[in-house]
């Protein structure tokens, strides 16, 4: 049977967490740091424990304003505090709780520098390796994100996304530029079943791109998110397709 983790980035504040929950095997839930709080995160990983969810921390830059997408540059040590310090809050408030930290996932601008940059790659793959060795890492298909992790020993998923447009070399398009957040339902569910089906995504140029798709990943701020996640869950399961955490 074919297996695909199906994740989603919760505890933002979306109004729909609770039924977005309901449909995901793991969530990657916000630290505080591009949004939320201390009591939303609480919150969040009570829901999952609720829906036997894997539970990731889902660390950023510390950068409310603008949801923690706008690229800064840090050095190595000052990413490997920030994503050790965020980490371990959430893993102390699920352990508080009975429950057991499975992933960390960063969040937008760093995910993506971290995609393309060695060195910041590498500092967040050893803070999560300093946090807890058997926790594993979510990163961009392909990316030096997921070569990080396996350089010193870190269990790596790769991670493809149902809502957003690829470009070329793999990379996610820029949020700026039009198109690239998708939300046509049957444009979704097209990509989801290339990706998971085939190892592959059409890229904004037409161009197929390979990739491994271990999880996927559909944005919880996304306002179809909702209504996409449902039709996506009915489609996995109708072609026999397991969602089930790593």
């Amino acid at each position: 049977m074919q297996r695909i983790d199906f994740n989603a980035d919760l505890g933002e504040g979306a109004p729909f967490d609770r039924e977005l929950m309901a449909l995901v095997s793991s969530a990657n839930i916000s630290c505080g740091f591009h949004a939320g709080d201390v009591a939303l995160s609480a919150r969040t990983i009570d829901l999952a424990l609720e829906h036997n969810v894997a539970i990731g921390a889902h660390p950023s830059f510390d950068d409310k304003a603008n949801f923690g997408r706008t690229p800064m540059a840090l050095s190595p040590n000052a990413v490997f505090d920030l994503v050790l310090y965020q980490c371990g809050a959430i893993k102390a408030l699920v352990e508080a709780r009975g429950g057991v930290l499975h992933h960390v996932k960063p969040h937008g601008a760093l995910y993506n520098q971290a995609a393309q940059d060695a060195d910041l790659a590498g500092a967040i793959a050893k803070a999560v390796k300093a946090l807890d060795p058997k926790l594993k890492l979510y990163g961009l298909a392909g990316s030096l994100s997921l070569q990080a992790a396996q350089n010193i020993g870190l269990e790596s998923v790769s991670e493809v996304f149902a809502d957003r447009r690829y470009l070329s070399d793999g990379s996610l398009m820029p949020r700026s530029q039009p198109g690239a957040v998708l939300s046509d339902d049957d444009e979704v569910q097209a990509q989801v079943l290339a990706m998971v089906q085939r190892g592959e995504v059409i890229a904004a140029n037409g161009q197929p791109v390979a990739l491994a798709a271990q999880t996927l990943c559909l944005h919880g701020d996304n306002a179809h998110a909702l209504s996409l996640a449902k039709r996506l869950h009915q489609r996995l399961g109708a072609l026999g397709i397991h969602i089930e955490a790593p």
